[in-house]
């Protein structure tokens, strides 16, 4: 289990994140970040098939940095885009827990 210390919210992680790359990442621009994060969502693919779950985490949480790091390149904040969008239910049907139909994206 993990230490409840070493939980970070969102908006911690999101800093963290601009601290430790922000110079590299505005240098390489959003085209160029973006073209890892989608080798990082192909790697998650590979790990959910074939993965361990550790490895599976791991690639999770590539995931999430490399979005971020897109976010900071953006100059979108994350916490607050979330709280926007999904803050008060689905954006589809307005629950919190969703009724759509299945075959309609939310």
């Amino acid at each position: 289990m993990t230490d409840p210390a070493a939980e970070v919210s969102l908006r911690d992680f999101q800093q963290l994140i601009r601290q430790m790359y922000l110079e590299k990442d505005v240098a390489r621009g959003i085209d160029g970040t973006f073209m890892w994060l989608m080798e990082e969502v192909g790697e998650l693919a590979a790990a959910l098939r074939e993965g361990t779950p550790a490895e599976q985490a791991a690639e999770f949480a590539d995931v999430l940095a490399w979005l971020t790091t897109i976010a900071n390149v953006a100059n979108i904040d994350l916490s607050n885009a979330v709280a926007e969008k999904y803050g008060s239910g689905c954006p589809g049907c307005g629950l919190l827990v969703c009724t759509c139909n299945d075959s309609e994206k939310p």
